[in-house]
């Protein structure tokens, strides 16, 4: 049987509900801070598995941060023991290639979307990743993990391979032969390790956790919205292109930020030597 939706904590002001007035069932929304949100998947009986409402749920939340330009970061977390620790199995036991077809593209296109949001995205890790739970975090930016995180592609042992863009993610952060092991062996990797391979930024106490996320993110958001709005895009658009396309890329997208006002802003701040002062608002 299908694990039921955790409900939501009771609103406290800062807690959103999702469109039409109904509350998120499986995820838990809110405000951070001023421009920051934070996401944290709420199944932690069934150790945050995702399944096709979390999915949805998360897509929700993704329709209503790109409608409020007053967000400038995003920190997605887990409840409980894990981050996430993979798939629903209970969802998945009986599904055939069809079934997986559809739940395998719900998950690809939510995770595309996530890395394409026009915002920095930081992953705070704090228990298991595993399967789906690892191809989420790696569709983030950033992955700070605590120091009990554990990551890993299991899928291997039960007879399929990652679905979820594992084979695609993976070898890009870690190396093609770091993965093949991973996915191969389907063993766990500590936190330390994972920063070794590069798959984590950075590893913090599991009290500290959030903390060092919005430390992080408040050093990304005191910077140009601009700037790191066309960051994101040159690095997100020009990583499978050539060297040669990617420069060119790069040059234009330079080009425009040079008539936007924070470059006008950024260039007499330093001059002057005061700290710019930017419009607090993410860019198109």
């Amino acid at each position: 049987m299908v694990q039921k939706p955790i409900k939501t904590a009771k609103t406290n002001g800062n807690w959103r509900k999702g469109g039409e007035g109904l509350e998120y069932e499986n995820i838990l929304f809110e405000m951070k801070k001023e421009h920051v949100a934070l996401i944290t998947v709420n199944r932690p009986k069934a150790l945050n598995a995702l399944n096709d409402d979390v999915l949805k749920e998360l897509n929700q939340a993704f329709d209503e941060i790109e409608a409020d330009k007053n967000i400038l970061g995003l920190i997605i977390t887990g409840a409980g023991r894990s981050f996430v620790a993979g798939a629903d199995l209970a969802q998945l036991r009986d599904y055939g290639p069809e079934e997986n077809r559809a739940n395998a593209g719900l998950a690809q296109d939510t995770f595309t979307r996530l890395e394409n949001l026009p915002l920095p995205t930081i992953a705070a890790v704090n228990g298991f990743a595993l399967g789906g739970g690892n191809e989420l975090a790696m569709s983030c930016d950033i992955r700070i993990a605590s120091e009990k995180a554990k990551f890993g592609q299991p899928e291997a042992s039960l007879g399929v391979p990652p679905c979820f863009g594992g084979t695609q993610r993976l070898p890009r952060l870690v190396g093609y032969g770091m993965a093949k092991e991973m996915i191969y062996t389907g063993r766990m990797v500590r936190a330390e390790e994972a920063k070794e391979i590069g798959l984590v930024n950075k590893v913090v106490e599991p009290e500290e956790l959030l903390s060092a996320a919005e430390v992080m993110m408040d050093q990304i958001i005191g910077k140009s919205p601009r700037g790191i709005r066309y960051s994101k895009l040159i690095l997100n658009e020009t990583v499978d292109m050539s060297l040669a396309e990617g420069l060119e890329f790069e040059k234009n997208i330079s080009a425009i930020c040079y008539g936007l006002p924070d470059k006008k802003e950024g260039f007499h701040a330093f001059l002057e030597k005061r700290d710019p002062v930017y419009e607090m608002k993410r860019p198109e």
